[in-house]
């Protein structure tokens, strides 16, 4: 019996072989392109669809790329793409013998989502739950990222087939949380806590999205969702509070038009600094 597969030394065990074993138990994480050197991978995630994950996620990026770091998009929302759209990318992806390679944002970001392979960007992915995560591994180990200092994956909402191929396939530094003030916040933050505890996955903290909107007359701020009590949720669980982003008309505009990478204003400056601490660590 070969060593990798003798099985482990405890008298009451009867197995012949300690793949998925507890005591040992198998990995799942795949290979990148051998062209590519990551830094730190970044999962951004919701327990639930519509809080804004794809635009926070854009947001991060935009801002990690204003600091001079090397940045990239991986979209794995592959029912649900918008990351092309909001930086204006319409072209299709181009392949060379080595792999996919990534399209490029105005200011240098790499993107790689469904919508960049598809011969119409309105076309519905109608898959199954194996292919859709099939096709976010080739995302990590075809797409020629080459050198990047930070690449965020942008979650399928929720805890199903895609978020868990992510979790066990891809080597996550940690992962941001996204949410809204409504008050079922406490049940969708805790489930994507919860989900990235058994994996194993640090929690870097949360951002809670459309968090209010400022009258544009007088600069009232008014809460269309009342009062948040993401504060509470997050003590309860130890989360840093990474920002709190309100809705704003000019954010939605640009990301209409293709132009994100234009806005202005540094309502997630702290989550920057926080994955900027990341990667310094090492």
């Amino acid at each position: 019996m070969s060593e990798e597969n003798r099985a482990c030394s405890d008298s009451e065990c009867s197995r012949e072989s300690c793949e998925g074993c507890e005591k040992n138990p198998k990995s799942f994480i795949e290979e990148t392109n051998k062209l590519n050197s990551i830094k730190k991978v970044i999962g951004v995630v919701s327990g639930k669809g519509g809080v804004g994950k794809s635009f926070v996620t854009a947001m991060l990026a935009v801002l990690m790329n204003r600091k001079d770091y090397k940045t990239g998009i991986l979209d794995a929302d592959i029912t649900g793409p918008s990351i092309p759209k909001m930086f204006g990318i319409n072209e299709r992806a181009t392949m060379n013998k080595d792999g996919i390679l990534p399209a490029k944002t105005r200011n240098d970001i790499s993107i790689m989502s469904i919508n960049l392979l598809l011969e119409q960007a309105d076309a519905p992915v109608i898959w199954r739950g194996p292919l859709l995560g099939g096709v976010v591994k080739q995302f990590w180990t075809d797409v020629i990222w080459g050198d990047l200092d930070v690449l965020f994956i942008d979650m399928p909402p929720g805890t199903g087939d895609v978020p868990l191929t992510v979790f066990q396939s891809i080597p996550l530094d940690g992962i941001v949380i996204v949410t809204s003030p409504q008050e079922l916040v406490s049940m969708i933050v805790k489930k994507a806590y919860n989900m990235a505890k058994q994996m194993n996955i640090p929690v870097l903290g949360v951002v809670e999205n459309m968090s209010y909107i400022k009258c544009p007359d007088c600069g009232k701020v008014i809460k269309l969702f009342g009062e948040s009590n993401l504060t509470e949720t997050a003590k309860d669980l130890s989360l840093n509070v990474l920002g709190r982003v309100p809705i704003d008309p000019v954010m939605a505009k640009l990301a209409d038009k293709g132009e994100f990478e234009r806005f202005s204003n540094d309502c997630l400056k702290y989550a920057s600094e926080e994955i900027e601490a990341l990667l310094n660590k090492n």
